[in-house]
C-alpha cells in the first residue's frame, strides 16, 4: 500500500481483477473510493475485509473491464460514480468532461484532466501527485488508439508529462515487462530501459506489482513520451520514412507497438 508523506493523504493499494487489470482502492480512515472496477467481486472482497464504506466510483473510460462492476457496487452501497459525460457510463450520477475539481467524502479534492485518444471521452483524475490514467498512459507504454486520433493521443500524453517528475502512475493494467520489450526495441542503447526491465523482472518475481510508476520514469523510458528524442525519431522512420513531426513519429510507433 503506498501513501503519501502527508499524514492527511489517502493510502492506495491495487486489486487484481481479471488477467492483468488493477482497480485501484483508495481508502482514509473507514472511507473508500475506487478506479475503474471491471470486476465487482474483488472490491467487495477488499471493502468487507477492510471494514470499507465505498464513497465513490471513479470510472475513466466506458470499457467493460473498467466498469462492469459499477451496478453491483452501487447497488450494495449507493456509492456516486464519477465518469465521463461523452460516454455510456452505467450508473453515472456525476457527468464530467474535463476541467472539472470533485470532491470525495473523506478523500479530498481530484482535478479531471481530458485525456482522449484511447476512447473520446477518456478521462484522468489527479490528487496531489497522484494520477489514475485508466488506459492512457501504462508503464512504459500507451492505450491503443481505438475511438481518437495519434493527434488526440499525442497532445493527451503530452499534458500528462508535463505533470512534475516525482507525480506516481496509477495505471489499469500490468503491461509493464511487455511494454518494456517494445522498448528497449525502439532504444537498445537506452541504460534507463535496460535498468527498469531487470527491476520490474525483479518484482514480478517477488509477485508484486510494477505501479505506480513515476511521470519521471515514464519520460526516461516510454517510447511514446520520448518522441522528440533522436532514437525514436530514427526508429519511427525506419518504419515509415516521411514520419517527421511529434505525431508522425508517435503514429509510426504506435502502429509498429500494435503488431509487435
Amino acid at each position: 500500500m503506498t501513501a503519501s508523506s502527508d499524514p492527511e493523504a489517502f493510502a492506495v493499494r491495487p486489486i487484481p481483477a481479471f488477467r492483468d487489470n488493477y482497480v485501484w482502492l483508495l481508502r482514509r480512515g473507514d472511507r473508500a473510493a475506487v478506479v475503474d472496477p471491471g470486476d465487482a467481486a474483488p472490491v467487495e472482497a477488499a471493502l468487507a475485509g477492510s471494514g470499507l464504506r465505498l464513497a465513490a466510483i471513479l470510472v475513466t473510460h466506458h470499457h467493460a473491464d473498467h466498469q462492469g462492476g459499477v451496478e453491483r457496487l452501487v447497488a450494495g452501497h449507493g456509492a456516486a460514480v464519477f465518469g465521463p459525460a461523452a460516454e455510456s457510463i452505467t450508473g453515472l450520477s456525476r457527468p464530467l468532461s474535463g476541467g472539472e475539481r470533485i470532491e470525495i467524502a473523506g478523500l479530498g479534492g481530484f482535478a479531471v484532466l481530458a485525456v482522449p485518444g484511447h476512447t473520446r471521452g477518456h478521462l484522468a483524475y489527479l490528487a496531489g501527485r497522484r494520477l489514475f490514467c485508466g488506459d492512457t498512459l501504462f508503464g512504459a507504454g500507451c492505450g491503443r488508439l481505438f475511438e481518437g486520433t495519434p493527434a488526440q493521443m499525442a497532445d493527451s500524453l503530452a499534458r500528462l508529462a508535463a505533470l512534475p517528475d516525482d507525480t506516481e502512475v496509477y495505471c489499469a493494467h500490468e503491461y509493464t515487462e511487455a511494454n518494456l520489450r517494445f522498448a528497449a526495441a525502439v532504444e537498445p542503447d537506452n541504460p534507463a530501459i535496460r535498468r527498469r526491465i531487470a527491476e520490474a523482472a525483479a518484482m514480478r518475481a517477488r509477485g508484486e506489482p510494477t505501479l505506480p510508476s513515476t511521470i519521471g520514469l515514464e519520460k526516461a523510458t516510454n517510447p511514446f513520451l520520448r518522441c522528440d528524442e533522436p532514437a525514436v525519431i530514427a526508429a519511427a522512420q525506419r518504419r515509415d520514412p516521411a514520419a517527421a513531426s511529434a505525431v508522425e513519429v508517435f503514429a509510426a510507433i504506435r502502429a509498429w507497438r500494435n503488431e509487435f
